[in-house]
């Protein structure tokens, strides 16, 4: 696994929600704030994405929006002013139960959105995940990102008619929007702290290495040794650019990797402690508690619980 790749399993909760909306009225619909990361990718025509904290984005065709922290927002078809449309704006659910007739003077602009939510677990967010601005905002350029516009098209595609296989294949698209979405920002990105240590070949290959294999006997000579490098190399560079030196990063990646596989399978303590590293239950048990406040056993029961409301939502 690679470390983006851990970043979104660690927190991803079962399937995506997602829904296409058609309109041939205007609508303004209100999202409260929510666990999760929120998504919107234009099809058809112009809208407005209005937070709190920026100024409102006006979205286009092929655009592609993430909000990663369940940011509260309004969403709106491009006659409103965006400095009305909170006031105007209906909740998401009734906005998608029928929309209005437009006022007099005001044309319908026939917008069509895909839209969808990804439940996380927000416990444990890997800090690549938590530096995500509140909105990630993908604007379509020819050329730009092809791997996020073929998923697009793919995802658009299946939507259009039901085919063999579409309830595997859309969640599968779903996801792969996610990281492409990611993916991109990275790319982007001019003064993220994430981006800067994936693109240093030393931090890189350091963390490469460590997500490869958490539960490997690891030291500051064997890791500097993977990455070609001295100890005091590898040590002032990945504190400087990580935040935290690398046994320590390890120590909080294999209990996050613990919470992901107590969440995920039915492994017990003593496997799951011989996964991450450790050389006992008891020990990766004193551990846990020690980070996350819980033991791995009232984890889990609360991890099984909220994986189960997210499945019946």
């Amino acid at each position: 696994m690679d470390v983006v790749s851990d970043a979104i399993s660690a927190v991803h909760l079962g399937h995506p929600w997602f829904h296409r909306m058609r309109t041939d009225g205007t609508w303004c619909a209100r999202l409260d704030p929510y666990d999760g990361a929120g998504f919107y990718v234009v099809v058809k025509g112009r809208c407005w994405l209005v937070t709190d904290n920026r100024a409102p984005v006006l979205l286009g065709v092929g655009d592609a929006v993430l909000l990663p922290h369940g940011t509260g927002h309004v969403i709106a078809d491009f006659p409103i002013d965006p400095a009305t449309a909170r006031t105007e704006a209906v909740p998401f659910e009734e906005s998608l139960a029928g929309q209005p007739e437009p006022p007099t003077g005001r044309e319908p602009c026939g917008t069509e959105v895909i839209c969808g939510t990804y439940w996380l677990d927000c416990s444990r967010m890997h800090p690549l995940m938590a530096e995500l601005p509140e909105i990630v905002h993908l604007p379509h350029r020819v050329g730009d990102h092809p791997e996020l516009r073929a998923a697009v098209d793919l995802l658009a595609g299946e939507l259009d008619e039901v085919k063999c296989g579409s309830c595997v294949a859309l969640p599968s698209l779903l996801d792969l929007l996610l990281v492409y979405m990611i993916r991109a920002w990275m790319t982007e990105a001019r003064d993220g702290t994430w981006p800067r240590v994936l693109g240093d070949p030393v931090t890189a290959a350091a963390l490469r290495a460590l997500h490869s294999d958490p539960g490997a006997p690891w030291s500051t000579g064997r890791l500097a040794a993977e990455a070609g490098v001295s100890r005091p190399t590898l040590a002032r560079r990945f504190t400087a650019l990580v935040g935290r030196p690398p046994m320590a990063y390890l120590t909080w990646w294999r209990l996050v990797r613990a919470a992901t596989l107590l969440r995920d399978t039915q492994d017990t303590l003593a496997a799951i402690a011989g996964r991450v590293g450790y050389g006992s239950p008891y020990a990766l048990s004193h551990a846990f508690q020690r980070e996350f406040g819980v033991t791995p056993g009232r984890y889990r029961a609360q991890a099984t619980a909220r994986s189960a409301a997210v499945g019946a939502g």
